[in-house]
């Protein structure tokens, strides 16, 4: 969808408080927007869609415990190395599957 947004202009905004036991989510990612709405669907208990603003972003208000970051410590170079090397290794194995 064209919404005439540059992608610095397409944000995703996390917004909560420690008083509310709710999160809501202002995004334009494809990806989060679908997993969001997937969620939704599933556990409407503890997400729901509440504004679609037809220009490409959504809001979303998730339950605070179900919504979570993840923090992940850079690899070393000796790690990266070591992942680089094992997925050439098997890299094979994904192409054999793909047939």
């Amino acid at each position: 969808m064209k919404t005439g947004l540059s992608k610095k202009q397409k944000t995703t905004n996390i917004y909560f408080n420690e008083d509310s036991p709710m999160i809501e989510v202002c995004t334009y990612n494809t990806d989060l927007k679908n997993r969001l709405t997937k969620y939704a669907a599933q556990y409407p208990s503890e997400c729901k869609l509440i504004d679609d603003d037809e220009m490409g972003c959504m809001t979303f208000e998730i339950s605070k415990g179900r919504f979570g970051f993840k923090l992940t410590a850079p690899y070393s170079e000796e790690r990266r190395k070591a992942a680089g090397e094992l997925a050439k290794k098997h890299a094979e194995n994904l192409k054999a599957k793909e047939k």
